[in-house]
């Protein structure tokens, strides 16, 4: 497990955020007339009421531009030097998301890229991208994390169906001092190859997870990324005034916070409307609990999440003056 920091003086500092949903819900009705289920059994189980479902014309590229698009407009003009697109489900396997995203934003000619680490892959795009500003190759990084997984699993499989959805989120992250409100502290990765069938996919339908061992590692490796994050942040345990978890399953956010030690007050959560968005999850969140007043500017906020890979991660930042619109969910583009 890997703790990165940006170098002192020149911190990655989050100054806007922005989120996009498909317009489209599919409720847990919907998939009790189809499936051999009940919305009983799926909430009690994840948390989950709904989810949005992107049709054949919205692409995980679609999202993303929309996502981005809503960060960039929530702040004053800001000159983006370059883009990160965390995602498992690119349009295509070669070219990239990212230049498209970049071209669509405007944002032609800047350096543009794609990054694969599951439901992680949100914290391992901010990681890099403050990477960059800490080396002082660019000043201003946008970071998306979109994913359409709800296309994954196999549609009569019950136990998978219910848990994903469609989605995109960003921020937009600049140089800054690591003192001020928005910085990133240091953040803690790692994987595991040894898991990696634990979570697959070979192509849409073929989705397979071991939902019992997944369950398993996902709280053990939260939790300890989690106090590893804190620690190295020079935060105590009961410092963490909002818990932000990636959205896989309610039950696994309760046992992490109980981990932890996080009450319910301090908790997170809007997978009951959004279900497993993947790499979209962390930001939805964030946008979402930002604009609803749940998360207000001078909480110290905990990031943490569980993907395919194996892959984990956590960092820490004190939340700024943020007022994020809610997500888009445009029809078109």
């Amino acid at each position: 497990m890997t703790t990165a920091s940006v170098a002192a003086g020149r911190a990655a500092v989050i100054c806007a955020v922005g989120a996009a949903l498909p317009p489209h819900t599919v409720s847990n009705a919907d998939l009790t007339a189809r499936l051999e289920t009940t919305d009983e059994w799926i909430r009690s189980r994840t948390g989950i009421a709904q989810r949005h479902v992107a049709g054949a014309d919205l692409s995980t590229t679609d999202l993303a531009v929309r996502a981005g698009a809503q960060a960039l407009a929530d702040r004053e003009p800001v000159t983006v030097e370059a883009l990160v697109v965390a995602t498992t489900t690119p349009d295509r396997c070669c070219p990239a998301t990212a230049p498209a995203v970049a071209t669509r934003l405007g944002l032609t000619g800047i350096p543009a890229y794609d990054l694969a680490a599951g439901c992680t892959g949100f914290l391992y795009a901010l990681a890099t991208a403050a990477g960059l500003i800490a080396a002082g190759t660019v000043g201003t990084v946008l970071v998306i994390g979109a994913d359409r997984l709800a296309a994954l699993p196999d549609p009569v499989d019950r136990t998978t169906v219910p848990l994903f959805g469609d989605g995109a989120g960003a921020v937009v992250l600049r140089h800054g001092s690591a003192d001020e409100a928005g910085a990133l502290g240091p953040v803690v990765l790692g994987s595991d190859g040894t898991g990696a069938g634990l979570i697959r996919a070979s192509r849409p339908g073929t989705l397979h997870m071991d939902g019992g061992e997944v369950f398993r590692h996902a709280v053990d490796r939260m939790s300890t990324a989690s106090r590893q994050a804190t620690a190295a942040a020079g935060w105590e345990l009961g410092d963490i005034d909002r818990l932000v978890p990636h959205q896989a399953n309610s039950r696994i956010t309760a046992f992490v916070a109980r981990r932890l030690g996080v009450p319910e007050d301090r908790q997170l959560s809007n997978i009951a409307e959004t279900g497993n968005t993947g790499a979209a999850s962390i930001p939805l969140l964030l946008a979402r609990s930002a604009a609803d007043g749940r998360l207000k500017p001078g909480h110290r906020t905990l990031l943490t999440a569980f993907g395919a890979g194996l892959t984990w991660g956590a960092t820490t930042l004190t939340w700024p003056g943020l007022s994020p619109q809610p997500p888009t969910q445009r029809s078109r583009t």
